[in-house]
């Protein structure tokens, strides 16, 4: 009998602990449920991200829908735009510049090469006798920079025109018409 009474509590206690890791299934599932939350969430993020790039996209269209159709106004019925503007001028290569970016203690560094495009010879012979002063002048602008400012295609189009309006200050001859960046790297 005794026999009998420690194989029913041995049967007991094997159902009593088949029946205990209930509380293992209720932890995997609610995992599971914010697993799929977070994906969800970031899934939600990406599609809200792309829809706004979408919209910007077609903002910018419509500016330049905008400025197109008011220069064809501005050039006559045929839309010939002014000789002055699409007339590329003598390119003018400088040396490449590599400088410290300001912010960054020596530890960011940018690379670039740049034409400067002028019109006419006198100009162009001007800037080759001031190129040391034109060098220095463009460092000086470089090294002041930092990276924020000129990882957008804005801040690169901004270090356009001031090169250009800083170099055109002191130019006698004649003044820069646009600067074309040919290198333009981060390091």
């Amino acid at each position: 009998m005794a026999e009998d009474n420690a194989a029913a509590k041995a049967a007991e206690g094997a159902s009593d602990s088949g029946s205990k890791p209930a509380g293992k299934p209720v932890i995997l599932y609610a995992l599971v449920v914010l697993n799929m939350l977070v994906v969800a969430g970031v899934g939600a993020m990406l599609y809200l991200n792309k829809q706004k790039e979408h919209a910007q996209a077609e903002a910018v269209d419509k500016v330049v829908n905008a400025e197109a159709e008011a220069a064809k106004g501005e050039h006559g019925e045929h839309g010939a735009a002014k000789p002055e503007e699409n007339f590329v001028g003598q390119m003018i290569p400088l040396e490449t510049f590599l400088v410290n970016l300001s912010g960054h203690r020596g530890n960011m560094l940018l690379k670039v090469s740049m034409e400067l495009e002028v019109e006419g010879e006198k100009i162009a012979d001007e800037i080759d006798k001031r190129k040391p002063q034109i060098r220095d002048i463009i460092i000086i602008l470089l090294s002041s920079k930092t990276h924020a400012q000129m990882e957008s295609a804005d801040g690169k189009e901004f270090l356009r025109e001031e090169i250009r309006d800083t170099v055109n200050t002191f130019l006698s001859t004649g003044k820069i018409k646009r600067v074309h960046f040919t290198e333009f790297i981060f390091n």
